[in-house]
């Protein structure tokens, strides 16, 4: 009498502090973000999904049938718990000599699922009880049944009927059939096994057992004919290396959104299509217990396919964006990009000998020298001593800058031997800086959320063109366009070639470490990386052979769609670059300044019956030739000279043109008298 008593009393207090029927229906335990490519199909579903909220009319009679005969044939009779199932599984526990059964009803099961844990423990079992019979007390069965049907758990983060019928049928759960109910029933049972998406056999097998339930308890006619086997599965989408993607994405939304738990649906830059190709070309060229990495991004920065390594499921690190390799000679791209700055031109002639710098001696890949050769030639066969005397004549430090400009971000040295790629990289940061080559020099950002959105629809963000900076000059990107043209087209990177033009680098690392090659095409840029995690040696790897084939692999794909563009390698060269050959094109000689070897700016408009005097003449040969326009002579850049000592000045207190020491040495004064 006190037990009853006591539990009574427990049962009427849970049921008065007990939320009311529509507080549980609003209860939400967890955000659901659905992953949508550019096309807006869905990529991947993350989170729990809790789908529509069906009440109890709209659920179908079929379905609520299918789970009572599964899980609690007694439920309409019983009051929370059932004491004849508790007192059969105790029976066959005692004579067979085994456990006590699974013995919660539906109303248990909700009881559990909204307010306590799932530890098989005593007080748990209990406190389960008063919960059930409190629900039973406050709630009528259709209300506890349509709990039950819209937060039991399915498998796959599927939360509730509807969410199970989309996520397995692709259709909401109201047009449910009588075998696809049964199989949706079978679930609760164990998810993960009988989850059709993972054993098809064993949820066809879990269903033909809830049919027979159902006909036994005279709930579908006995002759009733229903073939789980022949319903229709939705196609699962592959979602191994997009999780690659959502991982590096999905984070930047802590930055973007303000904090919500509400359901969201996130619109991003990636294409299945080319996510598809860039997954086969890493698989099908790494090289055995290798990995391989790959980012693509489209004009502009937006990411269209990336790959971290060869398998999620094996290993989730993301190689792409967060792994550390050196870039081996795919680096030289900021060398010579400082080079071309400094007014070097891809015609220009330098000598491929051997050189030293401090400790540091240089070799090249085929251990021989071929002499004078020029720039074109020394970058599209990655001749490392023509690298290395770049960096020397322009500055290791002026090096690093080009590199922290074009966006890496990890740590940079400037030890000589960097100009040959000895600083580690990502991927993602040296693709980065090709795509803003392939874009005349301008600023490039990776990006990957086009769009947030409610789950009805609602825009939360909205991504806005990032703006854009001028890197180099047009011309400097032009000019190392050619050279990475050329490199494809006859140097080291021949096997990226895919029958449009092509421009791009190789990288090998020393013993064969790493393999890159990164380069662009019709407005893709993409970046390939090979080599292990132990940064072992790789046998054969090199940039221009497993790298080169998967991005011209993927490639092929990528712009098969896309116009042929020809590269613009015109080189428009500002005026204090060009040749004295070309000054002509400038104007008459009359109308340049002129600066002499202490830096006095000589003016225009001198007759030119006064420049054929002698003196005029060797005066000309020590005058600097560079000409500067005189409408603005500041705008035109000077090349360094030295600092004057001082102008000497004439009779009327006007500087004069040249130093008195330069005169008396011109017209022969004696010694003495200076």
């Amino acid at each position: 009498m006190l037990a009853v008593i006591f539990v009574g009393l427990a049962v009427a207090f849970a049921a008065r502090s007990m939320p009311s029927f529509y507080q549980l229906r609003a209860t939400q335990n967890a955000q659901t973000i659905v992953v949508r490519a550019r096309d807006g199909s869905e990529l991947v579903e993350l989170g729990p999904s809790y789908g529509q909220w069906l009440s109890s009319n709209e659920i179908p009679e079929v379905m609520k049938d299918a789970m009572v005969a599964v899980e609690d044939r007694r439920f309409r009779s019983h009051f929370g718990i059932d004491p004849y199932g508790l007192a059969r599984a105790l029976y066959v526990a005692v004579t067979d000599d085994q456990r006590v059964s699974a013995t919660s009803t539906i109303t248990q099961q909700l009881a559990r699922n909204v307010f306590l844990n799932s530890n098989r423990t005593l007080d748990r079992k209990l406190r389960e009880a008063v919960l059930a019979m409190a629900l039973e007390a406050k709630f009528s069965k259709e209300q506890i049944l349509e709990l039950y049907l819209n937060k039991v758990y399915f498998g796959g983060g599927a939360y509730g009927i509807d969410s199970a019928s989309r996520k397995f049928f692709s259709h909401p759960a109201t047009d449910l059939s009588t075998a696809e109910a049964a199989i949706i029933a079978g679930l609760v049972k164990a998810p993960s096994r009988y989850s059709p998406t993972a054993d098809v056999d064993a949820a066809v097998g879990r269903a033909s057992v809830v049919l027979r339930l159902m006909k036994e308890q005279g709930r579908i006619p006995q002759n009733a004919t229903v073939d789980p086997s022949a319903v229709r599965l939705k196609d699962e989408v592959g979602q191994n290396s997009v999780r690659y993607f959502t991982d590096w994405a999905l984070p930047q939304l802590d930055l973007l959104l303000p904090e919500t738990f509400e359901p969201i649906e996130v619109w991003t830059t990636l294409d299945v299509g080319m996510q598809r190709a860039a997954t086969a070309a890493i698989q099908s060229h790494t090289p055995d217990a290798a990995q391989g990495a790959l980012v693509s991004l489209d004009r502009g920065g937006a990411v269209l396919a990336l790959v971290g390594g060869t398998d999620y499921v094996a290993t989730n690190y993301n190689r792409a964006t967060d792994a550390l390799r050196q870039p081996g000679s795919s680096w030289k791209l900021f060398v010579y990009l400082a080079a071309l700055e400094a007014g070097y031109t891809p015609e220009d002639r330098v000598k491929d000998v051997p050189v030293t710098l401090g400790d540091w001696s240089p070799r090249n890949s085929s251990g021989r020298n071929i002499g004078e050769t020029d720039l074109r030639t020394a970058f599209a066969y990655s001749i490392n001593t023509v690298a290395a005397q770049l960096g020397n004549e322009v500055g290791f430090g002026t090096v690093a800058s080009m590199a922290r400009r074009f966006g890496v971000t990890t740590p940079i040295n400037t030890y000589p031997s960097m100009v040959l790629g000895s600083n580690e990289v990502r991927l993602i940061d040296m693709t980065r800086a090709f795509a803003a080559v392939a874009d005349d020099g301008h600023s490039v950002e990776p990006y990957g959320i086009l769009k947030v959105t409610t789950g009805e629809g609602q825009l939360l963000y909205s991504h806005e063109k990032a703006t854009r900076s001028q890197l180099v000059p047009d011309y400097v990107a032009a000019a190392m366009t050619d050279l990475l043209q050329t490199a494809v087209n006859t140097g080291t990177g021949r096997a990226a070639q895919i029958g449009r033009p092509v421009a791009g680098k190789t990288g090998t690392t020393s013993s064969n470490k790493d393999g890159y090659f990164v380069g662009f095409s019709s407005g893709i840029t993409t970046g390939v990386w090979m080599g292990r995690d132990d940064n072992a040696r790789v046998g054969g790897l090199q940039g221009g052979t497993a790298p080169a084939r998967a991005f011209a692999a993927y490639m092929r794909y990528a712009v098969k769609d896309r116009p042929v563009e020809e590269f613009d390698t015109e080189l428009q060269l500002p005026e204090w670059q060009l040749e004295p050959d070309d000054e002509f094109l400038l104007g008459e000689p009359e109308d340049y300044y002129f600066i002499d070897e202490q830096g006095n700016l000589i003016e225009p408009g001198r007759p030119s019956d006064d420049r054929e005097d002698p003196f005029e003449r060797d005066f000309d040969r020590t005058l600097d030739r560079q000409p500067q326009r005189p409408q603005n002579p500041a705008r035109q850049p000077q090349r360094p000279q030295p600092a004057p000592t001082g102008p000497a000045r004439g009779a009327d207190g006007a500087p004069q043109a040249v130093g008195d020491d330069f005169l008396e040495e011109a017209i022969g004064a004696d010694q003495d008298r200076r």
